[in-house]
């Protein structure tokens, strides 16, 4: 039987954005738009009413940006996944939205065929962060020094969180170290703990910036 599709909402002032988005998921038909606003307050009401898979979300318009529309998302526990589409690359925004739980962050020169590679792996559990923007981050790392040192891991963490960073998600990386998924999902949890990290982007950076792969 056929899957449903993933239901995607756009939250962005620029409708020219909008419609180029749209344009590029109605090439396939795993995606379909649910709705569109112009702002994070329009943003907030109709992730609350559509309970969308995505959202995909800019960071600068007027009114509630983009990170306090990540903080209400993750206050308020709703199962969207939020996913920042954006031209801005300054660390402190990178850095509010990823401790707001955002799954993806990916800058608006994304080419069509990687932003659909991108949303299929966070739909399935994984996280993305575009190299740009992954720059901005392993920067940060480095110069925090909260993260100088940190608890080591076994070989099999290691492993789960190099095959992390390849984008897989917890099934897959189950299927190849031969565990199941709910086994790789308390694993990655636990070693978000240990680490102290917010959420698997950042356990993979500081994972580079340890210099464990």
């Amino acid at each position: 039987m056929k899957a449903a599709p993933i239901r995607v909402v756009l939250v962005d002032d620029h409708e020219v954005v909008r419609r180029g988005i749209r344009a590029i998921l109605s090439e396939s038909d795993e995606f379909t738009v649910v709705g569109e606003a112009r702002d994070g307050e329009e943003g907030l009401q109709l992730i609350r009413h559509a309970r969308p898979d995505l959202a995909l979300v800019d960071i600068r318009m007027g009114g509630r940006d983009g990170p306090a529309l990540c903080q209400a998302v993750q206050a308020e526990r709703l199962p969207t996944a939020v996913v920042i589409l954006t031209s801005f690359l300054d660390q402190d925004l990178v850095r509010t939205c990823l401790r707001y739980g955002v799954r993806g962050y990916l800058v608006k020169d994304v080419e069509g065929f990687d932003l659909v590679q991108s949303l299929r792996k966070i739909v399935h559990g994984g996280a993305v962060l575009d190299p740009k923007a992954a720059e901005v981050v392993l920067q940060w790392i480095q110069c925090d020094p909260a993260y100088a040192t940190g608890p080591r891991l076994t070989p099999q963490d290691i492993e789960i969180l190099r095959l992390v960073a390849e984008g897989l998600t917890n099934r897959e990386i189950g299927r190849q170290l031969y565990l199941s998924e709910n086994t790789v999902k308390a694993r990655v949890n636990d070693i978000i703990r240990r680490l102290n990290a917010k959420n698997r982007i950042e356990a993979v950076m500081i994972a580079h910036r340890q210099g464990w792969f």
